[in-house]
């Protein structure tokens, strides 16, 4: 077995194990402002379903290996992470805002996250 596998495997499994609960404890969150139908969580949550649907889609366009469309899924899904933190550094009291429904503070939290996921899929399509 390849050596650099391997590292890049355990690499992959340390994002997945650091990355991989903070997205679920999102969704969870997430879907709980749903069911109180709260506009700007769902503005919010249906931003980063797309967000990480643009870079997998430029992927299974271009590629079928399942390790390359694996590990650019875990780096997508790393990036929306690191937009949401940095937006929120950014915006004080987003969270919130975002929490009372004020979908004004969800936009600009979902246009970040377009952004990054469609600079993403472009970083990830061969040349």
């Amino acid at each position: 077995m390849n050596p650099a596998s391997d590292s890049s495997g355990s690499a992959i499994l340390n994002a997945l194990g650091s990355g991989l609960p903070m997205l679920l404890l999102q969704f969870l969150l997430e879907r709980e402002m749903l069911r109180n139908g709260n506009p700007a969580a769902a503005t919010v949550l249906g931003g980063a379903l797309v967000a990480l649907a643009i870079p997998l889609a430029a992927l299974l366009a271009t590629t079928g290996a399942l390790l390359d469309i694996l590990v650019w899924g875990v780096v997508a899904v790393l990036l929306q992470l690191l937009t949401v933190l940095i937006v929120s550094h950014l915006l004080r009291g987003m969270r919130a805002m975002i929490e009372d429904g004020q979908v004004a503070a969800a936009i600009p939290l979902v246009a970040a996250q377009l952004s990054i996921g469609l600079l993403n899929a472009a970083a990830m399509v061969p040349a």
